[in-house]
Protein backbone atom coordinates (compact mmCIF):
# COMPACT_ATOMS: atom_id res chain seq x y z
CA UNK A 1 0.00 0.00 0.00
CA UNK A 2 2.74 2.52 0.71
CA UNK A 3 4.21 1.88 -2.18
CA UNK A 4 1.34 2.31 -4.37
CA UNK A 5 0.96 5.86 -2.59
CA UNK A 6 4.36 6.84 -3.12
CA UNK A 7 4.04 5.96 -6.89
CA UNK A 8 0.85 7.84 -6.78
CA UNK A 9 2.36 10.98 -5.48
CA UNK A 10 5.36 10.54 -7.71
CA UNK A 11 3.90 10.44 -10.77
CA UNK A 12 1.58 13.59 -9.54
CA UNK A 13 4.59 15.49 -8.97
CA UNK A 14 5.93 14.27 -12.59
CA UNK A 15 2.71 15.50 -14.30
CA UNK A 16 2.68 18.86 -12.35
CA UNK A 17 6.09 19.62 -12.92
CA UNK A 18 5.33 19.38 -16.67
CA UNK A 19 2.90 22.00 -16.69
CA UNK A 20 4.91 24.24 -14.37
CA UNK A 21 6.62 25.35 -10.99
CA UNK A 22 4.95 25.03 -7.75
CA UNK A 23 4.12 28.79 -8.30
CA UNK A 24 2.16 28.15 -11.22
CA UNK A 25 4.97 29.47 -13.61
CA UNK A 26 5.43 27.85 -16.91
CA UNK A 27 8.26 26.00 -18.06
CA UNK A 28 6.99 25.64 -21.73
CA UNK A 29 4.97 27.59 -23.96
CA UNK A 30 2.29 25.78 -26.18
CA UNK A 31 1.31 27.64 -29.29
CA UNK A 32 -1.64 26.15 -30.97
CA UNK A 33 -0.89 25.09 -34.86
CA UNK A 34 -4.41 24.79 -36.93
CA UNK A 35 -2.76 23.88 -40.15
CA UNK A 36 -2.40 27.22 -41.93
CA UNK A 37 0.78 28.69 -43.29
CA UNK A 38 0.12 32.05 -42.00
CA UNK A 39 -0.68 30.39 -38.58
CA UNK A 40 2.52 28.90 -38.56
CA UNK A 41 4.40 31.80 -39.30
CA UNK A 42 3.03 33.80 -36.68
CA UNK A 43 3.65 31.02 -34.87
CA UNK A 44 7.30 31.20 -35.45
CA UNK A 45 7.63 34.39 -35.15
CA UNK A 46 6.76 34.92 -31.65
CA UNK A 47 8.37 31.62 -30.58
CA UNK A 48 12.01 32.76 -31.52
CA UNK A 49 10.69 36.46 -29.25
CA UNK A 50 9.52 34.25 -26.45
CA UNK A 51 12.59 31.80 -26.96
CA UNK A 52 15.53 33.76 -27.49
CA UNK A 53 14.38 37.11 -25.53
CA UNK A 54 12.50 35.80 -23.09
CA UNK A 55 14.02 32.15 -21.92
CA UNK A 56 11.03 29.63 -21.85
CA UNK A 57 10.62 26.36 -23.67
CA UNK A 58 8.19 26.68 -26.85
CA UNK A 59 6.15 23.98 -28.28
CA UNK A 60 2.80 23.51 -30.65
CA UNK A 61 0.00 21.83 -30.82
CA UNK A 62 -1.21 20.85 -33.84
CA UNK A 63 -5.29 19.90 -34.86
CA UNK A 64 -8.56 21.43 -36.06
CA UNK A 65 -9.54 24.42 -35.28
CA UNK A 66 -12.45 23.05 -32.75
CA UNK A 67 -9.74 20.37 -31.40
CA UNK A 68 -7.20 23.84 -30.98
CA UNK A 69 -9.61 26.09 -29.44
CA UNK A 70 -10.59 23.42 -26.90
CA UNK A 71 -6.89 22.79 -25.69
CA UNK A 72 -6.88 26.79 -25.31
CA UNK A 73 -10.03 26.79 -23.46
CA UNK A 74 -8.97 23.82 -20.77
CA UNK A 75 -5.13 24.99 -20.70
CA UNK A 76 -3.51 22.56 -22.65
CA UNK A 77 -2.54 25.62 -25.26
CA UNK A 78 -1.50 28.48 -24.04
CA UNK A 79 -1.58 30.85 -26.79
CA UNK A 80 -3.25 31.08 -30.21
CA UNK A 81 -1.84 33.48 -32.66
CA UNK A 82 -4.22 33.79 -35.30
CA UNK A 83 -8.22 33.25 -33.84
CA UNK A 84 -10.46 33.82 -37.23
CA UNK A 85 -13.18 34.72 -34.73
CA UNK A 86 -15.75 35.18 -36.81
CA UNK A 87 -15.55 31.96 -38.01
CA UNK A 88 -15.98 30.14 -34.06
CA UNK A 89 -17.93 33.19 -33.54
CA UNK A 90 -20.17 31.48 -30.46
CA UNK A 91 -17.81 29.59 -29.27
CA UNK A 92 -15.15 32.14 -29.16
CA UNK A 93 -17.56 34.87 -27.48
CA UNK A 94 -18.74 32.00 -24.92
CA UNK A 95 -15.02 31.34 -24.08
CA UNK A 96 -14.42 34.82 -23.41
CA UNK A 97 -17.67 35.57 -21.74
CA UNK A 98 -16.73 32.58 -19.39
CA UNK A 99 -13.18 34.19 -18.78
CA UNK A 100 -11.46 30.50 -20.23
CA UNK A 101 -9.82 32.41 -23.02
CA UNK A 102 -8.09 36.58 -23.32
CA UNK A 103 -8.30 38.20 -26.57
CA UNK A 104 -4.61 40.22 -25.97
CA UNK A 105 -4.43 41.89 -29.01
CA UNK A 106 -5.82 41.72 -32.94
CA UNK A 107 -3.05 40.56 -35.11
CA UNK A 108 -4.64 42.01 -38.55
CA UNK A 109 -8.09 42.70 -38.99
CA UNK A 110 -7.82 43.58 -42.71
CA UNK A 111 -8.28 40.22 -44.15
CA UNK A 112 -10.87 38.98 -46.86
CA UNK A 113 -12.66 35.15 -47.43
CA UNK A 114 -14.99 33.59 -49.63
CA UNK A 115 -15.24 31.88 -53.00
CA UNK A 116 -13.32 32.77 -55.09
CA UNK A 117 -12.38 32.24 -58.99
CA UNK A 118 -8.88 32.74 -61.20
CA UNK A 119 -10.00 36.23 -62.74
CA UNK A 120 -9.03 34.52 -66.53
CA UNK A 121 -12.35 32.61 -65.84
CA UNK A 122 -14.43 35.75 -66.02
CA UNK A 123 -12.00 37.74 -67.94
CA UNK A 124 -9.80 35.36 -70.09
CA UNK A 125 -6.14 36.07 -70.69
CA UNK A 126 -4.70 37.35 -74.02
CA UNK A 127 -1.43 36.23 -73.25
CA UNK A 128 -1.72 32.79 -71.80
CA UNK A 129 -4.50 32.62 -74.69
CA UNK A 130 -7.14 31.96 -72.73
CA UNK A 131 -11.18 32.75 -73.71
CA UNK A 132 -13.07 34.15 -70.51
CA UNK A 133 -15.60 31.07 -70.16
CA UNK A 134 -17.84 32.39 -67.36
CA UNK A 135 -17.98 36.84 -68.86
CA UNK A 136 -21.17 37.40 -66.99
CA UNK A 137 -19.98 35.84 -63.24
CA UNK A 138 -19.94 38.39 -60.83
CA UNK A 139 -21.60 36.63 -57.85
CA UNK A 140 -21.77 33.72 -55.64
CA UNK A 141 -25.56 33.10 -56.84
CA UNK A 142 -24.43 33.58 -60.44
CA UNK A 143 -22.44 29.86 -59.88
CA UNK A 144 -25.64 28.98 -60.72
CA UNK A 145 -25.50 29.55 -64.72
CA UNK A 146 -22.07 28.38 -64.97
CA UNK A 147 -21.87 24.49 -63.75
CA UNK A 148 -20.24 23.39 -66.76
CA UNK A 149 -17.20 25.58 -66.52
CA UNK A 150 -16.64 24.21 -63.35
CA UNK A 151 -17.36 20.59 -64.10
CA UNK A 152 -17.14 18.24 -61.37
CA UNK A 153 -14.03 15.96 -62.77
CA UNK A 154 -15.91 12.77 -61.08
CA UNK A 155 -19.33 13.48 -62.30
CA UNK A 156 -19.97 15.17 -65.97
CA UNK A 157 -23.11 16.11 -64.94
CA UNK A 158 -22.90 18.75 -62.02
CA UNK A 159 -19.99 21.51 -61.56
CA UNK A 160 -17.21 21.42 -58.60
CA UNK A 161 -16.64 23.70 -56.00
CA UNK A 162 -13.89 23.15 -53.29
CA UNK A 163 -14.57 23.71 -49.96
CA UNK A 164 -11.79 24.15 -46.87
CA UNK A 165 -10.70 20.99 -45.20
CA UNK A 166 -13.45 19.12 -43.19
CA UNK A 167 -11.81 20.19 -40.01
CA UNK A 168 -12.09 23.87 -40.21
CA UNK A 169 -14.50 25.71 -39.19
CA UNK A 170 -15.65 27.35 -41.72
CA UNK A 171 -16.31 24.37 -43.86
CA UNK A 172 -20.12 23.92 -42.10
CA UNK A 173 -20.52 27.51 -43.37
CA UNK A 174 -19.53 26.89 -46.87
CA UNK A 175 -22.11 23.83 -47.14
CA UNK A 176 -24.75 26.13 -45.69
CA UNK A 177 -24.17 28.96 -47.80
CA UNK A 178 -24.48 26.83 -51.01
CA UNK A 179 -27.53 25.10 -49.60
CA UNK A 180 -29.25 27.98 -48.95
CA UNK A 181 -28.21 29.34 -52.60
CA UNK A 182 -29.86 26.06 -54.01
CA UNK A 183 -26.19 25.84 -55.35
CA UNK A 184 -25.82 21.84 -54.30
CA UNK A 185 -28.35 20.93 -56.95
CA UNK A 186 -26.15 21.63 -59.66
CA UNK A 187 -22.45 21.43 -57.47
CA UNK A 188 -20.77 18.84 -55.94
CA UNK A 189 -18.87 20.19 -52.62
CA UNK A 190 -15.28 18.61 -52.31
CA UNK A 191 -13.52 19.11 -49.23
CA UNK A 192 -9.88 18.81 -49.52
CA UNK A 193 -8.06 16.83 -46.84
CA UNK A 194 -5.74 19.72 -45.57
CA UNK A 195 -4.37 23.01 -46.03
CA UNK A 196 -2.00 21.55 -48.22
CA UNK A 197 -4.25 19.74 -50.66
CA UNK A 198 -6.59 23.10 -50.85
CA UNK A 199 -3.80 25.17 -52.28
CA UNK A 200 -2.90 21.99 -55.04
CA UNK A 201 -5.98 22.48 -56.03
CA UNK A 202 -5.89 25.95 -56.86
CA UNK A 203 -2.46 26.45 -57.71
CA UNK A 204 -3.00 23.01 -60.07
CA UNK A 205 -5.59 25.39 -61.88
CA UNK A 206 -4.16 28.24 -62.24
CA UNK A 207 -0.79 27.34 -63.49
CA UNK A 208 -2.59 24.72 -66.14
CA UNK A 209 -5.19 27.79 -67.14
CA UNK A 210 -8.19 25.58 -66.34
CA UNK A 211 -11.33 26.98 -64.15
CA UNK A 212 -11.66 26.80 -60.54
CA UNK A 213 -14.10 27.77 -57.72
CA UNK A 214 -13.96 27.39 -54.11
CA UNK A 215 -13.27 28.75 -50.94
CA UNK A 216 -9.93 30.71 -50.06
CA UNK A 217 -8.63 33.84 -47.85
CA UNK A 218 -6.31 36.61 -47.79
CA UNK A 219 -3.39 36.31 -46.44
CA UNK A 220 -2.00 33.80 -48.43
CA UNK A 221 0.92 33.02 -50.99
CA UNK A 222 -1.52 32.57 -52.97
CA UNK A 223 -4.04 35.71 -52.84
CA UNK A 224 -0.89 37.54 -53.36
CA UNK A 225 0.53 35.78 -56.30
CA UNK A 226 -2.12 34.91 -58.12
CA UNK A 227 -5.05 37.11 -59.81
CA UNK A 228 -8.19 35.79 -58.46
CA UNK A 229 -11.32 37.30 -57.80
CA UNK A 230 -13.92 37.25 -54.51
CA UNK A 231 -17.57 36.64 -55.81
CA UNK A 232 -19.56 39.04 -54.92
CA UNK A 233 -22.21 37.77 -52.36
CA UNK A 234 -25.29 39.90 -50.54
CA UNK A 235 -24.23 42.91 -47.93
CA UNK A 236 -23.20 41.62 -44.25
CA UNK A 237 -26.43 41.34 -42.44
CA UNK A 238 -25.86 39.52 -38.98
CA UNK A 239 -29.13 38.54 -38.49
CA UNK A 240 -29.06 37.02 -42.12
CA UNK A 241 -26.11 35.36 -41.95
CA UNK A 242 -26.64 33.68 -38.71
CA UNK A 243 -30.12 32.25 -39.90
CA UNK A 244 -28.99 31.69 -43.82
CA UNK A 245 -24.93 32.47 -44.81
CA UNK A 246 -27.00 34.19 -47.41
CA UNK A 247 -24.68 37.39 -47.17
CA UNK A 248 -21.12 37.97 -47.89
CA UNK A 249 -18.40 36.81 -44.60
CA UNK A 250 -18.88 39.36 -41.81
CA UNK A 251 -15.77 41.65 -41.17
CA UNK A 252 -13.44 39.13 -39.25
CA UNK A 253 -10.97 40.32 -36.51
CA UNK A 254 -8.26 37.85 -36.46
CA UNK A 255 -6.79 38.02 -32.84
CA UNK A 256 -4.25 36.82 -30.57
CA UNK A 257 -5.52 35.15 -27.65
CA UNK A 258 -4.41 33.31 -24.71
CA UNK A 259 -5.34 30.84 -22.12
CA UNK A 260 -7.18 32.57 -18.54
CA UNK A 261 -4.57 31.73 -16.30
CA UNK A 262 -1.48 32.75 -18.53
CA UNK A 263 -1.29 36.58 -18.04
CA UNK A 264 -0.08 35.25 -14.56
CA UNK A 265 2.14 32.64 -15.44
CA UNK A 266 4.00 34.52 -17.84
CA UNK A 267 2.85 38.53 -17.62
CA UNK A 268 6.21 39.99 -19.31
CA UNK A 269 5.56 37.11 -22.68
CA UNK A 270 1.72 38.49 -22.41
CA UNK A 271 2.34 42.41 -22.43
CA UNK A 272 4.28 41.18 -25.65
CA UNK A 273 1.54 39.49 -27.06
CA UNK A 274 -0.41 42.49 -25.99
CA UNK A 275 1.30 44.78 -28.84
CA UNK A 276 1.27 42.35 -31.14
CA UNK A 277 0.16 43.67 -34.59
CA UNK A 278 0.43 43.39 -38.39
CA UNK A 279 -1.53 43.12 -41.63
CA UNK A 280 -2.27 40.98 -44.48
CA UNK A 281 0.06 42.36 -46.51
CA UNK A 282 2.86 42.34 -43.87
CA UNK A 283 1.82 38.73 -43.39
CA UNK A 284 1.61 37.95 -47.27
CA UNK A 285 5.45 38.91 -47.59
CA UNK A 286 6.61 35.64 -45.57
CA UNK A 287 4.25 33.31 -47.91
CA UNK A 288 5.47 35.05 -50.80
CA UNK A 289 9.03 34.09 -49.25
CA UNK A 290 7.73 30.43 -48.42
CA UNK A 291 6.85 30.12 -52.53
CA UNK A 292 9.33 31.77 -54.12
CA UNK A 293 12.15 30.21 -51.94
CA UNK A 294 11.03 27.24 -51.07
CA UNK A 295 11.43 27.77 -47.69
CA UNK A 296 9.57 26.55 -44.41
CA UNK A 297 7.32 28.86 -42.26
CA UNK A 298 10.18 28.97 -39.66
CA UNK A 299 12.92 30.22 -42.20
CA UNK A 300 10.17 32.81 -43.20
CA UNK A 301 9.50 34.08 -40.13
CA UNK A 302 13.40 35.11 -39.87
CA UNK A 303 13.15 36.33 -43.04
CA UNK A 304 10.44 38.41 -41.89
CA UNK A 305 12.33 39.61 -38.40
CA UNK A 306 15.05 40.76 -40.60
CA UNK A 307 13.04 42.80 -43.11
CA UNK A 308 10.79 44.43 -40.59
CA UNK A 309 13.23 44.74 -37.43
CA UNK A 310 11.31 48.25 -36.80
CA UNK A 311 8.29 47.04 -36.69
CA UNK A 312 9.15 43.83 -34.19
CA UNK A 313 11.46 45.39 -31.66
CA UNK A 314 8.68 47.59 -31.00
CA UNK A 315 6.27 45.05 -29.30
CA UNK A 316 9.39 44.57 -26.71
CA UNK A 317 11.90 45.99 -24.38
CA UNK A 318 15.18 46.78 -25.65
CA UNK A 319 17.05 44.56 -24.03
CA UNK A 320 14.70 41.06 -25.10
CA UNK A 321 14.72 42.66 -28.72
CA UNK A 322 18.89 42.39 -28.79
CA UNK A 323 18.94 39.14 -27.36
CA UNK A 324 16.54 37.95 -30.21
CA UNK A 325 18.49 39.68 -32.78
CA UNK A 326 21.82 38.09 -31.47
CA UNK A 327 20.53 34.74 -31.53
CA UNK A 328 19.02 35.12 -35.09
CA UNK A 329 22.20 36.85 -36.39
CA UNK A 330 20.14 40.06 -37.33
Amino acid sequence: MKKWFSLVIMTSLLVLAACGDDNGELDEIVLADADWNSIKVHNAIMQNIIEHGYGYETDTMSGSTANTVQGLRDGDINVYSEVWTDNIREVYEEAIDTGEIIEVSVNFDDNEQGLYVPTYVIEGDEERGIEPLAPGLETVQDLADYPEVFEDPEDAEKGQIVNGPSGWAVNETIVEKIEYYGLDEMYNIMSPGSDAALVSSLASAYESGEPWVGYYWSPTWVTASYDLTLLEDEPFDEEVWQETRGTEFPPNDVTVAVHEDFPEQAPEVNEFLENYETSTALTEEALVYILEEDASPEEAAVYWMELHEDLWTDWVPEDVAESVKEELGI
